[in-house]
C-alpha cells in the first residue's frame, strides 16, 4: 500500500434497467472520490446489458472514474466500457484477459486461494479483489479478507481491493493495506441514501492512520 489515501470502488446492485438507478449512482459519485464503478446485471440479455452500460457511462466517466462490467470482456469492448472484472481462473479468465489487455482494465476477483491470487497477478491483471460478494450474495468473512489484504500488500505491487460489507469495515481494510475499498449494498441500502453512505466512507478513508 502506498502513502496515498485509498480510493472507493463502487459495486452496483444487479441491474435490469438503468433509468431508475441513475439518480442513486449520480448521488454516490458526487459524494466521494470514486475511482471505479462495477456494473452488475440482473438480465442475461446482451442487448439489455449493453443498453445499461451505455446509459450509465457518462455518469461515471465524466467524473473521471472507470466504468467496469462484471464478468464480460466482450461486452466491455462492444459498449465502450473501460474494462471488466473477471471472476476466478480458467479459460473464461484467460480469454477475457487476452481480449482486454492492454487497451482496457482487467481486474480479478473470485480468487479462492493465495495461489489463485498470485497466478492472476502474474498473468497481468490491473488489480485483485478480496472479499467480494458471490453471485448468491454471500461474502467472505471479514477476517479472511483482512488476512489476504495484509499478505498481498506486503509482497506484491499489483493494487489490491478489499470489499467492505459495512461502511465501518473500511477502517480495518485500510489498516490491512487496501489500495482501494469496494462498497456495494452498504451504499445502496443505506437508509440515509447513497450520498450519505459514500460521504461517511470518504471521511473514514481520509481519517485512516498513517502507515
Amino acid at each position: 500500500m502506498t502513502d496515498e489515501t485509498p480510493r472507493l470502488y463502487l459495486i452496483t446492485p444487479p441491474l435490469a434497467d438503468a433509468a431508475a438507478f441513475a439518480p442513486q449512482l449520480e448521488a454516490a459519485m458526487d459524494a466521494g472520490d470514486v475511482a471505479s464503478v462495477l456494473l452488475r446485471f440482473a438480465t442475461p440479455d446482451p442487448a439489455a446489458r449493453k443498453k445499461i452500460v451505455r446509459a450509465l457511462a457518462a455518469c461515471v466517466q465524466s467524473r473521471g472514474a472507470a466504468l467496469l462490467v462484471d464478468g464480460d470482456a466482450q461486452l466491455a469492448i462492444r459498449a465502450d466500457a473501460d474494462g471488466a472484472h473477471l471472476r476466478g481462473l480458467g479459460e473464461p479468465f484467460d480469454d477475457g484477459l487476452e481480449r482486454l489487455k492492454p487497451e482496457r482494465i482487467a481486474g480479478a476477483g473470485g480468487l479462492r486461494t493465495r495461489d489463485d491470487a498470485m497466478t492472476a497477478g502474474e498473468d497481468g491483471v490491473d488489480y485483485v479483489m478480496f472479499g467480494e460478494p458471490e453471485p448468491d450474495g454471500e461474502t467472505a468473512p471479514l477476517a479472511e479478507t483482512i488476512e489476504r489484504l495484509d499478505w498481498w500488500s506486503q509482497i506484491f505491487e499489483v493494487p489490491c481491493i478489499g470489499y467492505a460489507p459495512a461502511v465501518a469495515d473500511i477502517d480495518a481494510l485500510c489498516a490491512a493495506g487496501a489500495d482501494f475499498v469496494a462498497l456495494g449494498e452498504a451504499v445502496w441500502s443505506d437508509a440515509r441514501g447513497p450520498a450519505a453512505a459514500v460521504a461517511e466512507a470518504q471521511g473514514r478513508l481520509k481519517a485512516r492512520p498513517a502507515p
